[in-house]
């Protein structure tokens, strides 16, 4: 049973990720649709995030109250209307009105799958099946390139949204019937407190060394990838590196592909290493830093193998992210852990959001109409580097927090040098 439930919840998020995506694979349609340019076309994907990152604690709030299988069920119908409402207009605000509508509801979608797992399997298997959670959720964006992608060129824009839609009445009628917050003869955990007190309970959350590490590390580690997924990538391998669709189309699924493979051995690192977490994360932002300095200052188009490391970097990002999420696992109490992974997810959607509104600002202000060249391209993504070094510092301040916090609780981290000495005993 216990597999059953998580499987129809990955079915429910595999759905969520390919709405998400629906537009930006399908951006340059979006702009024709619309007859406006792509970099506006993308204020859908800046308010469809932020609405996303925005709903994470109310979302988290209501999780602890209400349940995971409430809020699958919701989030799918909600987002089902957003589809509806983008496929039955021909008018940007009420486009972008359904955007924000589909951004509620996927807000309620991974965080509710995320708290069934506690209850459903032992400890040392959650971090691993988050990890796997999070990967196989990936497939939805391999699904909006390998099946919307075609069926915009078939059939147009209303068939394809609408069928974006009934999936998502599907995977609602699915987690009605499948999912169960609880195994049987279990009692739920549910937050308790009348509703003036929510604040100061999420207060209290926010002000948790663990839930803000897991906050810095999303951010810095996931904003990459949900830039370059969301918005940015198709356009960025067309343009700025000289490739044709189908050469970007298969680039662009390999994050998926390799963020599937990296995510387990992510999940078990994380599982087999605790203390070690936040150095595992800081290895992935430095890959993906080093992998898109070399790139962005390559001379000319960047060789294909070098393109294929890049990829390999960003896809590693999305599995990084779930290590915040274990912070929150282990050290918050199970009556606030809905609100401590929204405030954690909140992290790549925020930072994502601020860099693809940066980047579709910063090339309608280079380009003056025309169209987008290489090199500004490169001058675009090179935004990413500022972001960077703001989460690289938020995560080194909050981890010393949490250390001194955890040393007040009789868990002491040993230093490198520590670690390599007792190796050579």
């Amino acid at each position: 049973m216990a597999w059953v439930v998580w499987g129809v919840g990955l079915a429910a998020y595999i759905s969520a990720v390919m709405q998400r995506t629906s537009l930006g694979v399908v951006g340059t349609q979006a702009a024709e649709h619309f007859d406006t340019s792509v970099g506006l076309v993308s204020t859908f994907v800046v308010v469809q995030i932020a609405t996303y990152a925005l709903m994470q604690i109310p979302a988290g709030v209501l999780l602890d109250r209400f349940g995971s299988r409430n809020l699958l069920v919701t989030g799918s119908l909600v987002m089902m209307l957003g589809q509806i409402a983008v496929a039955m207009t021909d008018d940007f605000g009420v486009a972008i009105v359904g955007r924000i509508v589909l951004g509620a509801g996927d807000a309620f979608i991974f965080t509710g799958i995320l708290r069934l797992l506690p209850f459903w399997f032992k400890p040392s298997r959650v971090p691993i099946l988050s990890q796997l959670t999070g990967m196989l959720g990936q497939l939805g964006q391999v699904a909006a390139v390998g099946i919307l992608l075609p069926m915009m060129q078939w059939w147009g824009w209303r068939p394809t949204f609408l069928s974006a839609a009934g999936v998502c009445l599907v995977m609602a009628i699915c987690c009605l019937l499948a999912v169960r917050d609880v195994p049987p003869g279990v009692d739920r955990v549910r937050s308790t407190g009348s509703p003036a007190e929510i604040p100061g309970q999420v207060a209290q959350v926010l002000r948790h060394p663990a839930a803000q590490l897991g906050f810095w590390i999303h951010l810095t580690s996931g904003f990459p990838i949900n830039t370059f997924t969301l918005m940015w990538g198709i356009p960025y391998l067309i343009i700025g590196e000289g490739r044709s669709a189908a050469e970007a189309g298969v680039l662009f699924s390999l994050t998926a592909i390799f963020g599937a493979l990296i995510g387990p051995l992510v999940g078990w690192l994380t599982s087999r290493h605790p203390l070690r977490r936040s150095s595992l994360a800081l290895s992935v932002i430095f890959a993906n830093m080093i992998s898109w300095a070399t790139v962005l200052l390559w001379p000319g188009q960047a060789p294909l193998w070098l393109l294929v490391f890049l990829m390999i970097a960003i896809a590693a990002g999305g599995p990084a992210t779930g290590i915040g999420f274990d912070y929150a696992r282990t050290q918050l109490p199970a009556n606030r852990l809905g609100a401590g992974n929204g405030m954690i997810i909140t992290g790549s959607f925020a930072g994502g959001t601020i860099m693809i509104l940066a980047i579709g600002l910063f090339l309608d202000a280079v380009s003056d109409g025309l169209p987008y060249t290489a090199g500004q391209l490169g001058w675009a993504m090179a935004l990413q580097f500022p972001l960077f070094a703001v989460g690289l510092v938020g995560v080194f301040v909050s981890r010393r927090r949490l250390r001194n916090y955890m040393v007040s609780e009789g868990v002491v981290v040993p230093t490198w040098r520590q670690v390599a000495q007792r190796y050579r005993r």
